[in-house]
């Protein structure tokens, strides 16, 4: 299958909206009555003349049979409801669900109960309490992020998700921005457990980040000046008003018994992963193509090898020694990512030279990660040792021993990796994922949803902690300048900028120092609703990085995230574009649907950009590699005016 665009939410009409201006007002009045406060009895009329309640019934049949129409907006979340059908087809398109009916938040602990009424319910017995939203009859769904709701404020408009895609339409202005504010208060308090109000927003984010919690408050000066950077460097530069096309170049089928993870090398090499074996393939600027060479895990006559660790499901594959060598980890049991140990396996004789084991103080430890010392290490013939990462660990590791001397690994019965820098936290930091910058800085993921930077001399303590939105972080990657980090969440990707302005003036990182008050609101890459849907409700975001470069200079282009059969790549520049415009018809935190997907026939395993090497010169970009079980393909991109 070969690139495609994303197909954009199509626009309801404005003669769609003539037709439906006016509606039959008696009929949604009365369904709105009922669940609304009836008025005091004692309220006093303002009539003039007292009237009885027969000649009132007498009247109210009257106008009853004249079927009087009435403006929508003087009915109380009066709202338009349209169904999308279709899906992606050319005969995708809105139909009118409900011409007018009204919308409620409801609180309830009853998550699969349809028959809630429109009320405030308090926690009872059964558990927590959570808002839903409620449209006519048709709809009820409890307020997060797995809604994907869009908003499209030009058009006094949201989409979302909740058993297939819905709009809303809005009469007027404050309509519309009343029902998005108590939609985000309704999520802040669903995440948090605390009610939306100012004093929860400074305890959840703290007072440095207030910026995240009021995005129309933050300092965006350190996005714009990022943007002017950008902009200025000739040989980064990437035409804010171009067509890029994604064109498939190369499909490759897998050797083995299914490919498990990638492994990219910046060098003439690249490797496919699977529970059996390593497929080599070349490197060139069109992608990746195989070269016939299988190295087949062999552990027949190593009893030791098998029962200690196996390579049962080999989920990381980690190159260093200038691409010679590759750590394979595989966890303890399936369906974990925890590991005991890692094989070192030599690529140039196809063999595992060495079991390693994680120990500290002589006990036996795990790791869920681990990743390389620096952004460029892979490439250093010498490197010695690498990162390792486990829910309350973050330590580095030496394949040396402690006098210095490198171990025969052939050799060598039970060698033990040496903890030589690194800090065990008591509890409560949750780890989940981790990478490196260029100059070796960290940043760390975790369950809570915080993004950690720590500076390439302490592992002990963050000098920037940023709070998290409410979701698990599971995948972290940083620019090699350590200016940009994208973490990855189930439902969406939160772009960081770390930049900040010191007390004399100097423009720094948040890895080098603490940032202060002065830090500019994230940004939320999103799927729309429509491919949301398309993706699948149970597929989740996962692996979103950047495209690779190892050079100081050097900006990357694009980023890519894989959800079910879908790579999702966006223009790194356009997102940080503070003019985009998607972000001029949203309120809170700004969110971007400007992508380009790739649609494969399996789910993906793996997307990657090559290395930055491999960009020619008709592309802005070196080639995407995309990896599902049984076949690898590339893709490059192309622009044109």
């Amino acid at each position: 299958m070969g690139g495609s665009h994303s197909r954009e939410d199509l626009e309801i009409t404005d003669s769609d909206e003539e037709e439906e201006t006016e509606e039959e007002y008696e009929d949604v009045k009365e369904d709105h009555d009922r669940s609304s406060p009836s008025p005091s009895s004692g309220a006093k009329s303002k009539s003039k003349t007292p009237t009885s309640c027969s000649s009132l019934d007498e009247i109210d049949a009257k106008l009853k049979a004249l079927k009087l129409k009435y403006p929508s907006s003087q009915i109380p979340n009066s709202v338009k409801l349209y169904l999308h059908v279709g899906g992606n087809t050319p005969k995708a398109k809105w139909i009118i669900s409900e011409k007018l009916t009204t919308y409620s938040f409801v609180k309830s602990s009853q998550i699969n109960n349809e028959e809630d009424e429109d009320e405030e319910e308090e926690e009872d017995e059964e558990g927590e309490s959570f808002w839903f939203l409620k449209v006519g009859t048709k709809v009820r769904a409890k307020v997060g992020t797995e809604m994907q709701l869009k908003e499209l404020g030009s058009q006094r408009r949201v989409d979302f998700v909740c058993n297939g895609v819905w709009a809303m339409k809005f009469s007027t202005d404050v309509d519309y921005k009343s029902f998005v504010s108590k939609y985000q208060d309704c999520l802040f308090e669903n995440t948090y457990g605390f009610e939306a109000n100012d004093a929860n927003k400074v305890k959840i984010y703290g007072k440095d980040f207030m910026g995240w919690a009021k995005p129309g408050a933050a300092d965006d000066s350190m996005w714009e000046d990022a943007e002017d950077d950008f902009g200025r460097s000739p040989s980064s530069v990437t035409p804010k008003r171009v067509t890029q096309d994604l064109m498939e170049e190369f499909e490759e089928a897998a050797h083995g018994d299914g490919i498990q993870s990638l492994a990219l090398g910046a060098l003439d090499n690249s490797f496919l992963v699977s529970n059996s074996g390593i497929q080599v393939v070349k490197n060139f600027s069109h992608g990746i193509q195989g070269k016939g060479v299988y190295v087949k895990f062999d552990n027949e006559g190593n009893s030791r090898m098998r029962s200690n660790l196996g390579f049962s499901t080999p989920k990381k594959a980690l190159l260093m020694r200038a691409e010679t060598n590759m750590l394979l980890m595989s966890p303890i049991n399936e369906g974990k990512s925890h590991s005991k140990g890692l094989h070192q396996l030599d690529i140039e004789t196809g063999k595992i030279v060495s079991e390693w084991k994680f120990e500290k103080d002589g006990t036996d430890i795990t790791m869920r990660d681990i990743t390389n010392d620096s952004k460029g290490a892979q490439l250093d013939p010498s490197e010695s040792t690498f990162l390792g990462l486990d829910d309350n660990r973050l330590c580095r590791w030496d394949m040396r021993d402690r006098n210095g001397i490198v171990q025969d690994l052939s050799s060598a019965s039970t060698p033990v990796l040496n903890w030589t820098q690194g800090h065990q936290f008591s509890r409560g930091t949750n780890f989940q994922c981790f990478a490196t910058t260029g100059d070796g800085s960290i940043v760390v993921g975790s369950l809570d949803g915080k993004i950690r930077l720590y500076s390439t001399t302490s592992m002990r303590q963050a000098k920037t902690a940023f709070p998290g939105l409410g979701s698990p972080i599971t995948h972290v990657d940083v620019t090699f300048d350590g200016k940009w980090i994208l973490g990855t969440t189930d439902t969406y990707l939160i772009l960081i900028c770390s930049l900040y302005t010191d007390k004399d003036g100097k423009t720094k990182t948040g890895f080098s120092g603490r940032m202060g008050n002065r830090i500019s609101a994230p940004r939320l890459l999103k799927l729309n609703p429509l491919d949301s849907m398309r993706a699948g409700a149970n597929n989740k975001f996962h692996g979103g990085q950047f495209s690779w470069v190892t050079e100081n200079g050097k900006q990357e282009r694009h980023l890519v995230a894989t959800v079910g059969k879908f790579s999702v790549i966006w223009n790194f520049q356009q997102v940080k574009n503070s003019g985009h415009e998607c972000y001029q018809q949203q309120e809170g935190l700004k969110s971007c649907y400007c992508y380009k997907v790739v649609l494969k026939e399996e789910s993906i395993v793996e997307s990657r950009f090559m290395h930055d090497k491999f960009a020619i010169t008709d592309s802005p970009e070196a080639p995407l590699v995309v990896a599902t079980p049984m076949k690898v393909s590339s893709f490059s991109i192309s622009s044109r005016r």
